[in-house]
């Protein structure tokens, strides 16, 4: 007998091509779907996340749901976490999901995070998880251009070419820019968004914080409804998948 569970999962995105399965690379998909097999007799269960994360992004609280076997949670956690060693990726929470939920679609929110090292020298102990920018950077003067995005918008100037989203149309409930020490740390939170929003968003700020643009020329970007107007993408390497919100609090009694 099989259960619908939701898995709450952390990874490292930097190996991986990305969470969905692809013909040219390792992707976090297959890893979680190949070691629910190993529970599952050799059948690969399908593995759906609440949202994709492209090659090099990260994420600390994914959300994905799966069919397994009706074992106690602690005992499916660390049997995925088993089969999925030595790739950094481990299932943190594991419960029954809800009835008619479903990871995806039943979202009601989601946050992501975005670092960057603002510092002279080249980060070491942080490659691959940070954007590292030498200028120094003006975070308020990012998070007053931030502001100017805030709201129901159309997003098309921060929209990826190959973004299969039906319309641009967002609301974006939250943008903040701060700095803790060398870092620019920037938090995105909207029920969904575009494919590279948040890391077209960053590229834009980041023209900002060091002076090239003025902070109005967001205003004016957003209000051009065209990507080739807009900033350079951030790298995906300080792209960070914080969590995702359901209505009903899944992981509460875990």
């Amino acid at each position: 007998m099989t259960l619908l569970w939701a898995l709450e999962v952390e990874y490292d995105g930097t190996p991986f091509m990305g969470w969905q399965r692809q013909k040219h690379g390792l992707a976090i998909q297959q890893i979680m779907e190949e070691a629910g097999a190993m529970l599952c007799g050799g059948d690969p269960p399908a593995a759906i996340a609440s949202g994709r994360t492209d090659a090099g992004v990260h994420a600390l609280g994914q959300v994905v749901q799966m069919e397994l076997p009706d074992y106690p949670a602690k005992r499916i956690r660390e049997a995925l976490n088993h089969h999925m060693k030595p790739h950094p990726v481990v299932v943190l929470r594991a419960v029954h999901a809800p009835a008619n939920w479903n990871a995806r679609f039943s979202a009601i929110e989601r946050t992501y995070r975005y670092i960057i090292s603002n510092r002279e020298v080249w980060p070491t102990i942080e490659a691959n998880r940070v954007w590292h920018v030498r200028q120094p950077l003006d975070a308020a003067a990012m998070q007053r251009a931030a502001n100017l995005l805030l709201g129901h918008h159309d997003f098309s100037s921060f929209r990826a070419s190959a973004c299969q989203a039906k319309s641009p149309i967002k609301t974006l409930d939250e943008l903040t820019v701060t700095r803790t020490g060398s870092q620019i740390i920037v938090m995105a939170r909207a029920r969904s968004f575009l494919h590279h929003q948040v890391r077209n968003m960053v590229g834009s700020l980041k023209m900002v914080g060091e002076g090239t643009w003025p902070e109005q020329r967001v205003a004016e970007v957003l209000a051009a409804r065209n990507r080739a107007v807009a900033g350079p993408t951030a790298p995906a390497d300080g792209l960070y998948f914080v969590n995702v919100k359901y209505a009903q609090n899944i992981f509460e009694e875990s």
